[in-house]
């Protein structure tokens, strides 16, 4: 059956017509936000600057991080030990990380599928987590530049992003055609692309350092012109279309990323258009009336993948302010819709409910909190301080989404 799904993703990728037209890059123009709300933070910041106790704790805490943040990198991927088939390292490798050998075949291959279970053979793909460490960090940074103003900051974040995505002896190709791999299958597969999901936090951290000379026209020019060449793969290449199509929590990340993506460029058409025509779509597949999602609870980390398609659908929303879609209040006539699917977390998060099947691996709760913070600013009903009362280690911050 996996191998049928496989098969299919790999088809309608190569079936998916081009998709016409430029994004209009903003040259030179000052970063703006784009998930984050630049009104909470400025509020924050200016609690800080007051002295007040609570926002003066976590301030501490991020500037504690961006300074061991100083000290990292450069994250490349260039030195990985696998080489991709086009023997360029640039390229982008992983492998399924629930993908195994196959006992029953001498090489174990081809690699069969143990849903939810981590090989540690996947690990030794290192191009993942130079990624996701390099997306932290310049994140980190970004707070402690925004909150202090010191350019030691900013001009550290520059340097991890000019090497990742605009040195010529380290960038990495914007594409993922080898990424996902299963040995004896596929030297690459349309779910590679979830992998990507976080990197939509680099905008917004241009936009924390907005102010600072080390984010200059060079440096934001470059970045849109990478993005918005990873957008025209991810729209038009065999893979990156065919991930566009997936129905569960892939599509969901596909959207938000192209969605956020074009904003960044300057293509609100573009934006629009994904959000109404495709995003508005997924909602009939994937959720229920009761805000149930059926293809995340059938997996097996149900708790995990319930929560992180929400968190897709949270950011998605945020985005959708951007371009007058209001997906906040968007619901089908039975229902269907955003509000119901974050109030279906609701009592498993006051502890009222416990899954009826659990996740194979321990769970967390910090995807669920972080989304239903986010929620509950604009759903009054899901009594999100109430929720927040029961997890007093939890913070709610305003530069995280």
């Amino acid at each position: 059956m996996m191998r049928k799904v496989l098969v299919r993703c790999w088809v309608i990728g190569l079936l998916v017509a081009v998709v016409g037209g430029e994004v209009r890059a903003q040259k030179g123009g000052r970063p703006a936000f784009i998930l984050l709300d630049g009104a909470q933070l400025a509020a924050y910041k200016a609690a800080y600057q007051k002295g007040s106790a609570a926002e003066t704790k976590q301030v501490q805490a991020a500037v504690a991080d961006a300074q061991k943040a100083l000290k990292h990198g450069p994250y490349t991927i260039v030195n990985k030990p696998q080489t991709p088939p086009t023997a360029d390292k640039h390229d982008y490798m992983s492998q399924a990380p629930y993908s195994w050998p196959d006992p029953a075949k001498p090489d174990g291959k081809p690699y069969i599928n143990r849903d939810g279970l981590r090989n540690p053979e996947a690990a030794a793909f290192t191009d993942e987590d130079n990624m996701l460490d390099m997306t932290s960090d310049v994140k980190k940074l970004a707070v402690a530049y925004y909150f202090t103003g010191k350019e030691e900051y900013a001009a550290q974040a520059a340097k991890q992003l000019r090497g990742f995505f605009l040195d010529p002896a380290t960038r990495m190709n914007p594409n993922l055609n080898f990424a996902q791999a299963i040995p004896g299958l596929y030297t690459g597969r349309c779910y590679g692309m979830i992998e990507t999901r976080n990197i939509v936090e680099i905008p917004d951290a241009l936009a924390l350092m907005a102010d600072s000379k080390s984010i200059d026209t060079k440096l934001v020019s470059g970045l849109q012109d990478w993005f918005r060449q990873f957008t025209n793969w991810a729209m038009t290449s065999p893979l990156g279309s065919a991930e566009g199509k997936v129905e569960n929590n892939h599509g969901t990340f596909w959207d938000s990323e192209v969605v956020d993506f074009a904003l960044f460029t300057g293509d609100e058409a573009l934006a629009r258009k994904v959000l109404e025509t495709q995003t508005k779509a997924r909602i009939a597949t994937q959720l229920q009336p009761d805000g149930a999602q059926p293809l995340e609870l059938a997996r097996t980390r149900p708790w995990n993948y319930v929560t992180m398609n929400m968190l897709g659908w949270v950011r998605l929303a945020r985005l959708g302010e951007k371009v007058n879609v209001d997906l906040w209040n968007y619901a089908l006539p039975d229902g269907r819709g955003l509000h119901n699917g974050v109030a279906w977390l609701k009592p498993y998060l006051l502890k009222e409910k416990q899954m009826e099947r659990a996740d194979v691996v321990p769970i967390s709760n910090q995807t669920a909190l972080l989304l239903y913070d986010k929620a509950g600013q604009h759903y009054p009903d899901l009594a999100a301080d109430k929720v927040f009362a029961l997890y007093p280690n939890n913070v709610r911050l305003p530069w995280t989404l």
